[in-house]
């Protein structure tokens, strides 16, 4: 089967790719499309560790083709997007309703896949760049089968993490003010996140001033191309500043820009070692820097309900799918989200 994998040198779309069959617990799914985020290109370059060779992507949905001893809340044919979560659900984490923070759930990647005899790894316990994967059963989540798959796939990262970070993390409330540094992909979710919540003003901050039609799109009620107008807009500050890019001194702008009891959540990925910094008698007025893992999410309940969201009409998706590119366009799709040509790209197979 095709397949994107990454070797430590370069990245290729291969076609000899194996998969096993779903064990207890564990579903087989046949991807129909899978956004391409960033994530999948800080392998690449290095700014998140991984071990090689790597099936990569990990924002997907398709359709249950098999499952697993013990599997009842997905059956054969059901519309599915995935989340990258394979936590165990029985530790004190899963129990307090906090699977992101399950250490069943990041840093053990398996490996599920072969190719020539020997063993690939899965990226982000998903890997959607292949035609079809093996997931853990509570990674897999029913959806309405009337939701585009292209679309559908984005709940599976970009939108968990964005409007997750805003709704769960942050507790955005009704008449609070936001900024949000950087309006790709996740950006633009945090922006939905926050007029989904009721915040009154919703700044946008990009340095692409082509992206502002887009960024209103979404629910910013203005539009800059760098923070330095921002306290014009908001005097006093913000109540929430989401830096969304992963840059360290984007990081010190978001934690300048706050009001009292103001947040800073930090979205972005910068280089593993990277540090930051701040004036500490700027937090004394009880302000916060708050880091966030996926959106703070609880798939099997926010996909259902950003699935829900979306058919009423509240939460975009089909807007934030800017291009599909069939699997073999990798070298293409990669290169326009690169250079932000695109919200998101979908590959489709």
């Amino acid at each position: 089967m095709r397949g994107v994998v990454f070797d430590g040198k370069q990245i290729q779309v291969v076609d000899d790719l194996e998969v096993r069959e779903p064990g207890p617990g564990e579903v087989l799914v046949a991807i129909s499309a899978a956004g391409l985020c960033h994530s999948d290109l800080s392998v690449v370059d290095g700014t998140i560790p991984f071990p090689v060779p790597v099936v990569l992507g990990h924002e997907g949905a398709g359709v249950v083709e098999a499952v697993g001893v013990g599997v009842t809340h997905v059956a054969l044919g059901d519309h599915v997007a995935l989340s990258t979560l394979a936590n165990c659900g029985t530790c004190p984490e899963c129990d307090r309703g906090r699977p992101t923070m399950c250490r069943q759930a990041i840093g053990r990647p398996g490996q599920p896949f072969t190719r020539g005899g020997q063993p690939v790894y899965q990226f982000a316990s998903n890997s959607a760049f292949a035609e079809r994967t093996v997931v853990k059963a509570v990674q897999a989540v029913r959806i309405p089968k009337d939701i585009p798959m292209p679309s559908a796939a984005l709940i599976g990262c970009g939108v968990l993490t964005g409007v997750g970070a805003v709704l769960n993390r942050a507790r955005v409330d009704r008449g609070d003010s936001v900024v949000v540094i950087g309006t790709g992909g996740i950006g633009l979710n945090v922006l939905q996140g926050a007029r989904i919540a009721g915040a009154l003003t919703i700044v946008a901050v990009d340095a692409n001033p082509g992206k502002e039609g887009v960024a209103r799109q979404f629910g910013a009620t203005h539009f800059l191309t760098s923070t330095e107008g921002v306290r014009e807009i908001l005097p006093n500050g913000a109540d929430h500043a989401f830096e969304c890019v992963g840059r360290v001194e984007l990081i010190r702008q978001a934690v300048d820009l706050l009001d009292r009891h103001g947040q800073a959540i930090l979205l972005g990925v910068p280089p593993a070692t990277a540090e930051a910094s701040f004036l500490v008698s700027s937090m004394y007025l009880d302000k916060s820097i708050l880091g966030c893992r996926y959106g703070s999410s609880r798939p099997q309940r926010d996909i259902a309900l950003y699935a829900q969201l979306y058919r009423e009409g509240r939460l975009l998706l089909d807007e934030l799918v800017t291009e599909t590119y069939p699997v073999e366009d990798f070298e293409k799709a990669a290169g326009d989200a690169e250079a932000g040509r695109v919200a998101r790209g979908v590959l489709t197979f």
